[in-house]
């Protein structure tokens, strides 16, 4: 699936798509669960925190 097709599906554009995919935007709960959804996979499965999500 293109990042265009996937951006279609869940209503965002192809740029946001992207943002996530090279890790400079953080997706929005609801834009998380749209992305698993299409994929059949669980939110745990798509999404993981890194270490350095936990450091403030």
């Amino acid at each position: 699936m293109t990042q265009a097709e996937l951006a279609e599906k869940v209503g965002v554009c192809r740029q946001t798509i992207n943002a996530i995919e090279s890790e400079k935007y953080v997706p929005s709960t609801v834009l998380s669960l749209k992305i698993c959804s299409i994929f059949g996979r669980s939110l745990n499965d798509v999404f993981q925190l890194e270490d350095s999500d936990w450091i403030k």
